[in-house]
């Protein structure tokens, strides 16, 4: 096929239908961080910009005057906001003399949720653009002299493509929480430990006798009064722990006014005084948790609002899964499972290349010996090892 390349310096230069055409399949489960609304916000409240060192670099393939394919690329001059970490891999080209900064970054910034990269339109020849347009990275890493190229968050069926272009691979782990077709809360209780069960009652009878207040908003319910609040946690928050906040104010507002369907907003009120907020991400089969905050401390309040009332609205609407971002311990001992996330890289040196690719080579052995403890640690009363009595598999209960 013959195909024409053009890369963007933001996404308002991309007509919406035809992004979303590649973004949203018909035939798979929304995902609201590739739609061409949730991007251009980052764009037009300034947060994703040269200045803020995220400078757009779309890729977008048409075929005739048809667009078949994109990429949402971004030029980088730092490794915030991503979640696969690589600054010490930056620190072995400064200290070899070279600059790994700029890069290229293709994912979905300050997102860390699995969803696809390779934006590519339901066609006979899909399989052929997603290859082209991974070699496209490739190439536009080498024609500009950037360092290298990293896809992050993509799915299992990208990353194996990749592999096939010769891009780097790694693995790391999330957690994620499996609704069970449980009809309450209660009964997803039920199927935990005796200690994880009574933990989890612990922690929601403290929120309860706290006289705390928890709202639900989406769609028309959600206003600016509530932003107003929500961001003021969620700057609390962001200062507490990485120093300064990622998302401004007017993204809030650009993001409600264009997409407040996809949207659940977890408050929580003292009296009439909103002390603590929890925003969500709606997609057809998933509800992600992306940032929280609170401006009053109550010991088990970030429980409540980023995981039980998450699960709450999880299980009253059918939702099949809930994902609540980076890092996850504590996650694990309430129900949460460990799942692989994928990332994909591609070094420009030789030298480097092959250095890199020593490292990933270890690193993924401790990724699946975290996988095998952890599989082994369930929070669940019933657990099934992997030990053959005769015929039979020895069924472990927890009670």
């Amino acid at each position: 096929m013959s195909f024409r390349v053009k890369t963007h310096q933001s996404i308002a230069s991309i007509d919406a239908n035809d992004w979303n055409a590649c973004a949203i399949p018909l035939n798979g489960p929304y995902q609201p961080f590739v739609d061409h609304r949730f991007l251009l916000a980052l764009e037009q409240s300034g947060c994703v910009s040269e200045e803020t060192g995220w400078q757009p670099s779309h890729i977008e393939y048409k075929h005739n005057d048809e667009t078949v394919g994109l990429v949402p690329m971004y030029l980088k001059n730092h490794s915030r906001g991503e979640y696969v970490f690589d600054y010490a891999w930056a620190e072995a080209f400064y200290r070899a003399g070279r600059n790994y900064y700029p890069k290229y970054q293709v994912c979905v910034p300050f997102t860390p949720v699995t969803g696809a990269r390779i934006l590519v339109k339901q066609t006979q020849a899909k399989e052929e653009i997603e290859s082209s347009l991974i070699q496209k990275i490739i190439d536009l890493t080498d024609d500009t002299g950037v360092s290298s190229a990293h896809i992050t968050f993509l799915t299992q069926s990208e990353w194996s493509k990749s592999k096939l272009a010769g891009l780097l691979q790694r693995i790391d782990l999330q957690f994620h929480w499996t609704n069970e077709g449980y009809d309450s809360f209660d009964e997803f209780v039920a199927q935990l430990t005796s200690k994880k069960r009574k933990n989890i009652r612990r922690e929601r009878r403290d929120v309860k006798e706290n006289n705390l207040h928890i709202e639900w908003l989406t769609g028309s319910d959600l206003q600016e009064q509530h932003w107003d609040a929500f961001y003021e946690f969620y700057l609390e928050t962001s200062s507490r722990k990485w120093g300064s906040a990622y998302l401004n104010r007017e993204f809030f507002s650009l993001v409600s006014t264009t997409m407040s369907e996809r949207i659940l907003l977890i408050l929580c009120r003292r009296a009439k005084k909103y002390i603590a907020g929890a925003l969500n991400f709606l997609g057809d089969e998933t509800l992600y948790g992306r940032n929280w905050g609170c401006i009053e401390h109550y010991p088990f309040l970030h429980f409540e609002m980023c995981y039980y009332q998450a699960m709450e609205y999880a299980i009253k609407t059918r939702l099949r899964s809930l994902e609540a971002g980076a890092q996850g311990g504590h996650k694990f001992a309430r129900g949460y499972k460990a799942q692989p996330t994928y990332s994909a890289h591609y070094i420009a040196n030789a030298q480097f290349r092959a250095a890199v690719a020593r490292f990933l080579a270890e690193e993924v052995k401790y990724v699946h010996r975290d996988l095998d403890f952890l599989e082994s640690q369930s929070p669940f009363r019933e657990r099934t090892l992997s030990i053959l009595e005769g015929d039979a598999a020895k069924t472990v209960h927890d009670v």
